[in-house]
């Protein structure tokens, strides 16, 4: 599960970035502007948007609707409440657990904060694997 978690008070236009990807999403996108948007960060005002749906190909005037009417606003508030109530304090933040397979819920066995490399992952992975169920 992805969740927007926009840095509001390091990077004035971290919510509307988050939005765009949202509304790229509905018009099949979302990775695509996700990525577009974390290679051109100094591009990210909301008059820069539209250029970057163009270039994916998206119906630019569905996806101005969409961040006119702020689709996913409620949506990614929610976000950010749940990241808060979760212990996140920023960006990038994994939670690695188990589904119990009769709830469905997640339970957290490790949190992995911020930018690691494969190896951290692996290693981090590798001990849950290994410990007794």
């Amino acid at each position: 599960m992805v969740l927007a978690f926009p840095l509001e008070s390091i990077h004035q236009n971290a919510f509307g970035a988050a939005e765009a990807t949202h509304c790229a999403g509905d018009q099949g996108k979302y990775w695509e502007m996700h990525e577009r948007l974390f290679s051109n960060q100094r591009a990210l005002a909301a008059s820069d948007l539209p250029a970057h749906a163009q270039a994916l190909g998206l119906d630019v005037e569905k996806f101005q609707q969409c961040l006119d009417s702020h689709k996913y606003q409620e949506q990614i508030r929610k976000d950010i409440q749940e990241g808060q109530q979760a212990g996140v304090t920023g960006t990038p933040a994994f939670f690695l657990g188990l589904t119990d397979p009769n709830s469905g819920k997640v339970k957290t066995l490790q949190v992995v904060k911020g930018a690691q490399p494969y190896e951290n992952f692996k290693n981090t992975i590798d001990s849950l694997l290994a410990a007794p169920q």
